[in-house]
């Protein structure tokens, strides 16, 4: 069984994200003068508007990354997602037809990429954005869609 999340690069801009809103919150509260007679609700309104910033544009892209989980097993590759809520898609590997990645230049470098995989089933053609290790990942789920073709399981 081989389990993973996204590529870590999805977590960059909202890396980037929570520095420049700690920074330009920071800046708020230094720049606003303690004797403006508003200073207070100023200064909450600064913080109100840093923790949404802070969840939209941080926490909630995190916590999509985090809770994205690929499995890979024997029988069947199966996709969850969901924060709240969750969905889970189970593709038997007998049902897939082919495999395929796409990596751009800078994809190649950080070695993640797009797993394009078709299947019989109801959903189609499948493309999973930043899977890392992807040739890795690809080629595992080849030797295993034609060890269930066969009838083989772990090359056996």
């Amino acid at each position: 069984m081989h389990s993973f999340h996204p590529h870590w690069k999805r977590l960059v801009l909202p890396f980037i994200a929570l520095l420049l809103v700690i920074a330009a919150s920071s800046a708020a509260f230094i720049l606003i003068p303690t004797d403006y007679e508003y200073a207070q609700i100023a200064w909450i309104a600064v913080a109100v508007v840093s923790v949404v910033a802070l969840a939209l544009w941080s926490f909630i892209p995190y916590l999509r990354w985090k809770t994205t989980s690929y499995t890979l097993t024997t029988h069947r590759f199966n996709i969850s997602t969901g924060i709240l809520s969750k969905s889970d898609d189970d593709i038997p590997l007998a049902k897939v037809n082919s495999v395929s990645s796409d990596q751009t230049f800078v994809e190649r470098m950080l070695g993640c990429g797009t797993l394009v995989v078709e299947s019989a089933s109801d959903k189609g053609e499948i493309n999973l954005r930043d899977i890392p290790k992807i040739q890795t990942v690809r080629s595992e789920l080849f030797r295993l869609v034609e060890d269930a073709a066969d009838g083989d399981i772990d090359g056996r």
